[in-house]
């Protein structure tokens, strides 16, 4: 029986069961980009935020985080200016400060973030402005509703982690495919993962759909 692939993304997938973990709400109605030269997203959904606020915010350059971010900062017409290999926030942190070190960044973020950029550069001597654009909410499930013995469910941010755990316990056969190490940190200890060859739901699909193939015991 090939295992059931379970998807805790927003975004459906084909081929997976859509179990949306996390909801995205509003917490500002101004970007503050006064006295700034340069944008950092880390999310397709703060690039998607900070449209619905101020469609302006394509005068400014960008660095984009993940190709995900990329692509939709290119599809609303924004440009970037620089999207790293590296997304680990140590990494990432240590790439704006070498690369940055002049420019006004300001990072439109979500209220809960997984590496504090900003501490981090400080201590580098960049100073890295911050406003928090929307936030991350728990979608809520009857626990009837938990993925069956021996799922694989893609995990694609900390936060999607921390709803599923509010919502389930963890089971151990189960194998979760995360989009990068900052997620892979969130996992319960003890858990089977696999983490994909990039950090786009896509590449995490792909891992998903090959280790079902390779686990399908009627083969």
């Amino acid at each position: 029986m090939i295992p059931l692939i379970y998807l805790t993304s927003p975004l459906a997938r084909p081929g997976t069961h859509s179990l949306p973990m996390i909801g995205f709400s509003l917490v500002a109605d101004r970007l503050e980009m006064e006295g700034c030269d340069t944008l950092m997203f880390t999310s397709k959904q703060a690039v998607l935020s900070a449209e619905r606020i101020d469609p302006s915010w394509k005068n400014l350059p960008t660095v984009a985080i993940g190709p995900a971010t990329e692509k939709q900062i290119r599809k609303l017409g924004g440009t970037v200016l620089y999207r790293p290999e590296e997304y680990y926030g140590a990494v990432l942190a240590r790439d704006l400060a070498e690369k940055f070190r002049k420019r006004r960044i300001l990072y439109l973020r979500p209220r809960k973030i997984s590496f504090d950029s900003r501490t981090y550069l400080a201590k580098a001597g960049i100073e890295l402005r911050e406003q928090i654009i929307y936030e991350t909410h728990c979608r809520h499930y009857d626990s009837k509703e938990a993925p069956p013995e021996g799922a694989i469910i893609i995990f694609t941010s900390p936060s999607t982690i921390h709803c599923f755990l509010k919502n389930f316990a963890w089971n151990s056969s189960y194998h979760a495919v995360v989009i990068g190490r900052a997620t892979l940190e969130h996992l319960p200890d003890g858990a089977k993962f696999t983490v994909a060859s990039e950090p786009t739901i896509d590449a995490c699909v792909a891992a998903a759909r090959e280790l079902a193939a390779s686990r399908d015991d009627t083969k």
